[in-house]
């Protein structure tokens, strides 16, 4: 049976989400909150979504890297794997030092900042554009003469290490504090207290932060996300706030250099006004406190949404390249809808009625039945017909108006 296995690492991780919700609960500490759980969750599940589509590529281009541009001829060993760990921890703590002081870096970057929680589904807040980013840095690798297979499996655990690091149920761990990225240092850099700013970029080792005097030990209690928090659920202004934020700097500066300046600049070059009259411009939400009602259909659209993401994975090789398509459109329109819903906006009926007809898509093209798919039609048709009827009740019952 052809199975992706990494597909359990979505049932796994929220299997530890849980496990610290419930060891929160039981300390009585407030850790998660409703709406900012949902809003890192659905960035998570879009990452590995798309990582999906993406991950194969970079591998062919470790290969071909290796295979023409190669330096050394290093062959697995003991010492070659310790060697790996320390190249590989190296170039993240470069790779996520640049990404939080070049611009064009950030604005990949800074969606994983947003969260004013710090827990484990703040670990899940990444964009494939971020991932992105960090594969190409990790592209030295092969040029270095490290095979791909090598490179692919160490990632693998690389990758997994941070995941347990964003966590406040976890204290100091003693002497561990000296060597390794712990949750304590992880949430310094998390907070955005102004003694903590661009501090502890590590990854699984703190040396490097030591090493290059970005250290910072915990001692006033940190406040978690953005110096200018972003106060919004939006699936799409939270992956593209910044990028329109940085396109419409460089269009404010005058002149070629300068304009490649703010591409490639600080962040704090960006005039934090431009988020104030884009937010006027192009924002509307409300994010009064959501009605048990509301809670319970968004926790329903992501639990839904997560089993789906992982049966799409896990039974990818029985697919079809079109059901993947149609597969993965749906769970994206479902990601953006939720965070719609958590803004209470009045065009979520929209996006609801374009995944029953992605639905209604999948299913036929899995399974044809005329006599189904004439159902399908005329539920459409009805719901087309009376959509400002359905939409008034529908939003009366999620939204109490």
């Amino acid at each position: 049976m052809h199975l992706n296995l990494f597909a359990f690492a979505i049932p796994l991780f929220l299997f530890f989400i849980g496990l610290e919700y419930w060891h929160s609960r039981k300390k009585k500490k407030k850790l998660f909150s409703f709406s900012e759980s949902v809003a890192n969750l659905n960035v998570g599940m879009a990452e590995r979504l798309t990582d999906f589509f993406t991950t194969g590529s970079f591998y062919f281009l470790y290969a071909y890297l290796y295979k023409y541009y190669a330096i050394f001829n290093i062959r697995s060993s003991v010492l070659t794997w310790v060697l790996l760990f320390f190249c590989t921890d190296l170039i993240w703590y470069w790779y996520h030092r640049f990404a939080h002081k070049i611009n064009i870096f950030w604005a990949a970057h800074i969606v994983h900042h947003q969260s004013e929680d710090f827990n484990y589904t703040t670990s899940t807040r990444i964009t494939v554009l971020q991932a992105g980013i960090r594969g190409s840095f990790w592209a030295l690798l092969p040029m270095l003469g490290f095979p791909p297979g090598m490179i692919a499996t160490f990632l693998l655990v690389h990758g997994a290490y941070p995941f347990f690091t964003h966590t406040q149920a976890i204290g100091k761990l003693g002497i561990l504090e000296k060597i390794f990225v712990t949750p304590t240092h992880h949430g310094v850099h998390h907070a955005s207290n102004e003694a903590y700013l661009d501090k502890n970029y590590g990854d699984i080792l703190i040396i490097w932060d030591k090493l290059f005097g970005t250290f910072a030990e915990e001692k006033e209690k940190p406040v978690y996300g953005l110096t200018k928090p972003l106060k919004s659920y939006s699936f799409f202004w939270q992956h593209f706030h910044q990028f329109i934020e940085l396109a419409m700097a460089v269009k404010r500066s005058a002149g070629f250099k300068n304009k490649i300046r703010i591409l490639f600049g600080l962040p704090e070059t960006i005039d934090p006004a431009i988020r104030t009259v884009l937010e006027r411009k192009l924002l509307r939400r409300d994010l009064s406190k959501p009605s048990a009602v509301l809670k319970q259909y968004v926790f329903f659209q992501v639990a839904i949404t997560s089993i789906l993401l992982f049966g799409l994975l896990l039974f990818a090789y029985y697919f079809t390249p079109l059901q993947l398509f149609i597969g993965g459109v749906f769970l994206l329109v479902s990601m953006v809808n939720t965070g719609a819903l958590l803004e209470k906006q009045r065009w979520i009926l929209y996006p609801e009625l374009i995944r029953l007809f992605l639905l209604m898509i999948f299913i036929n093209n899995f399974y044809f039945n005329i006599y189904l798919l004439f159902i399908f039609s005329i539920v459409m048709l009805c719901l087309l017909a009376f959509s400002k009827e359905v939409g008034r009740r529908y939003y009366i019952l999620l939204y109490g108006q």
